[in-house]
């Protein structure tokens, strides 16, 4: 009875286990490299960078200066992209979040992968800067 316990007790653990493993959400990583893959992101750029810059954020201790950097990247990306909408391109706007962004990739705490990403994000935007013209054609 003992031995039949115990195999059923293995059991049920090993499928809460598994369940558990299985409802996991996707990996985030992979997500934002599907996000990034191919030309569609140039159409979202803004909207990509935030998403990154909302994923290190989640990871950073708040009410810091961590946090304050990410913050007033993500406000100077909301008003570029709003220049954009309204058919305005405001470079020296452009270039305050690229030198935002950098100083977060520089001063902040956060795992070498969140740094490379957004050293990727620093690279799309500064493309973006050089080529924008032709940038949704």
């Amino acid at each position: 009875m003992h031995n039949s316990f115990r195999s059923a007790t293995a059991a049920a653990a090993f499928l809460i286990l598994t369940g558990a493993a299985l409802a996991q959400p996707p990996d985030w990583y992979a997500h934002r490299d599907e996000r990034w893959r191919g030309e569609h992101w140039r159409a979202h750029l803004f909207a990509e960078v935030k998403e990154d810059l909302d994923h290190v954020q989640s990871k950073t201790f708040p009410i810091s200066r961590d946090e304050y950097r990410l913050v007033r990247t993500k406000q100077q990306l909301d008003e570029l992209q709003g220049d954009l909408e309204a058919h305005r391109y405001n470079e020296p706007k452009l270039g305050e979040v690229i030198g935002t962004l950098q100083r977060v990739v520089a001063d902040n705490r956060m795992s070498a992968r969140d740094r490379d990403m957004l050293n990727d994000d620093l690279r799309h935007l500064r493309e973006f800067r050089e080529h924008h013209e032709n940038w949704w054609r």
